[in-house]
């Protein structure tokens, strides 16, 4: 498994916050682009800037992104090691199920 003892709540927050599309194209969107305004992401966005900032707010909680103020604006980065706790979770059980998947194509031969 993982070595952090947060880790599980890590991983629940970090899918709970990927559940929705709208945050994981912001997400996206900042990985490709790099540090952005909520003013920048809520033009590319198309829904309000209160939204956006809940959404913000969600990615943050998650570990998925941090953030800076600068005067009234708030700035947004992905963290670069943010999604490790998923791709570990997903690596370990990706390759279980890829032995359970071999062994039962076996089974049916």
């Amino acid at each position: 498994m993982t070595n952090s003892p947060n880790a599980p709540a890590t991983i629940d927050a970090q899918f709970k916050a990927l559940s929705d599309g709208t945050r994981r194209a912001l997400l996206e969107y900042l990985v490709r682009e790099g540090e952005q305004s909520v003013h920048a992401l809520t033009a590319i966005s198309g829904v309000s800037q209160p939204m956006v900032s809940r959404h913000m707010a969600k990615l943050k909680r998650a570990a998925l992104v941090t953030a800076r103020r600068t005067g009234r604006e708030t700035w947004y980065s992905a963290r670069a090691k943010g999604l490790a706790p998923v791709v570990q979770w997903m690596a370990v059980y990706g390759a279980l199920w890829s032995q359970r998947f071999t062994a039962l194509e076996g089974i049916g031969k």
